[in-house]
């Protein structure tokens, strides 16, 4: 069944120690860092994976997750389009994206 903004909120709140809050025009999600972004129209989302772990997904499910097509895709940043995916898809992604924010505190510059 295709997902939507509301089913990415659901499975992100369930997260532990997940919060959200507004991002520029979208809604972050974020436990020490944010690990993953939801578009104001709800049809995407940006997750924050490794480069690999980014390769491996738009290879897997190219319709489902692709790279952002700028500087943010070679630190991994990945778009998943929510009606192309199931809730496996979207549960595993998000996991695996709040998985590498866990701990990590936001680099000051």
């Amino acid at each position: 069944m295709p997902q939507s903004a509301a089913d990415l909120k659901r499975i992100a709140h369930a997260l532990p120690g997940t919060t959200e809050a507004p991002h520029f025009d979208r809604a972050a999600f974020k436990v020490d860092r944010i690990y993953a972004t939801l578009a104001a129209d709800g049809l995407t989302a940006n997750l924050k994976f490794t480069p690999d772990e980014q390769a491996f997904k738009c290879m897997l499910a190219p319709t489902v997750f692709s790279p952002i097509d700028n500087a943010w895709e070679r630190q991994g940043w990945t778009t998943i389009t929510l009606a192309d995916a199931t809730e496996d898809d979207l549960a595993a992604a998000l996991a695996m994206a709040h998985a590498h924010a866990v701990g990590k505190p936001k680099k000051r510059r």
